[in-house]
């Protein structure tokens, strides 16, 4: 049973009077309960700390770590070990006033880097952390995102992930960003492909919306920039060949011939049913240059 209830406001003062844990940052582990209290709010986002639901059951939240990169120690380690270590996750907004409301208890789920900007501006890795409500079925698993992976030990994922110092060098490598921003695109397109259903991951390609080129540093990462396409799809969405107008609905470029189309199952009949007024946002700046 939860000491807490959804929805509700609580003083945060007071539940670290009664539960223990630290007062001041975004994981609070405690000593005298086995419990963690995470929190999320808008006023990190200027330090990286862009939180979200990328869909109603998983929500990514940034790690500790003010300065430099992130690593797996302290709140983080706690974080990731939780349940290996019996303690308990309940996950809270800020609110402002010192008061927060409680969302849900929350399992970790999966793990991933990605390169943000310190408390200084400069850039470093984070890490982002994919949490579950706890009790939900997820029907995939972390090791099915990649096909790399399908064969590994999970606990070796995040190795296999560390970028190295070569990679490290440029803005937003692709690798870093791919790692969590594959990630988000996936849980937030409910692991398949949002014009086809398809759902073999290892498939399926994180489109940006508006390409890396033409994006600014936050834009590359932003998750609404973002479109799970499977491969013929993305190739054609990638050339201007195709779109999607503000309803979802496919439009063919006549830069090449109907019949072109149909030998590659393209139909001209296609769909998009979940596109957020932010997804639109990107694609009319995608339309503008549509042939």
């Amino acid at each position: 049973m939860s000491p807490f209830i959804p929805n509700q406001l609580y003083k945060r003062s007071l539940i670290h009077d009664q539960y223990g844990g630290n007062r001041q940052g975004g994981i609070s582990p405690s000593a005298k309960v086995p419990y963690i209290f995470i929190f999320s709010g808008k006023s990190g986002a200027q330090y990286g700390y862009r939180d979200g639901w990328d869909n109603h059951n998983i929500f990514s939240y940034t790690g500790e770590g003010q300065v430099g990169d992130m690593q797996f120690i302290r709140g983080n380690l706690a974080l990731k070990e939780h349940l290996n270590i019996g303690k308990r996750l309940f996950f809270f907004e800020i609110e402002g006033g010192g008061l927060v409301k409680f969302i849900s208890e929350m399992e970790f789920y999966d793990a991933d880097y990605f390169e943000t900007p310190d408390i200084n501006g400069t850039n470093r890795i984070g890490i982002k952390f994919f949490l579950k409500r706890i009790g939900v079925f997820i029907p995939v698993k972390p090791a099915q995102f990649s096909h790399v992976y399908l064969n590994q030990d999970p606990n070796k994922i995040l190795e296999l992930n560390l970028p190295t110092i070569t990679e490290r060098s440029g803005l937003v490598t692709s690798r870093v960003g791919q790692g969590a921003y594959r990630k988000r695109i996936i849980h937030r397109w409910e692991y398949k492909c949002a014009v086809t259903n398809f759902n073999k991951l290892d498939i399926l390609i994180a489109s940006h919306i508006v390409p890396w080129s033409k994006s600014n540093n936050q834009e590359r990462l932003d998750v609404n920039n973002g479109i799970l396409l499977s491969p013929t799809y993305d190739a054609l969405f990638d050339k201007h060949l195709i779109t999607f107008d503000n309803k979802g609905k496919i439009v063919l470029s006549d830069q090449i011939e109907y019949s072109a189309y149909e030998k590659i199952g393209v139909s001209g009949k296609e769909q998009i049913h979940d596109l957020s007024r932010y997804n639109v946002e990107y694609l009319e700046r995608h339309n503008e240059v549509f042939q």
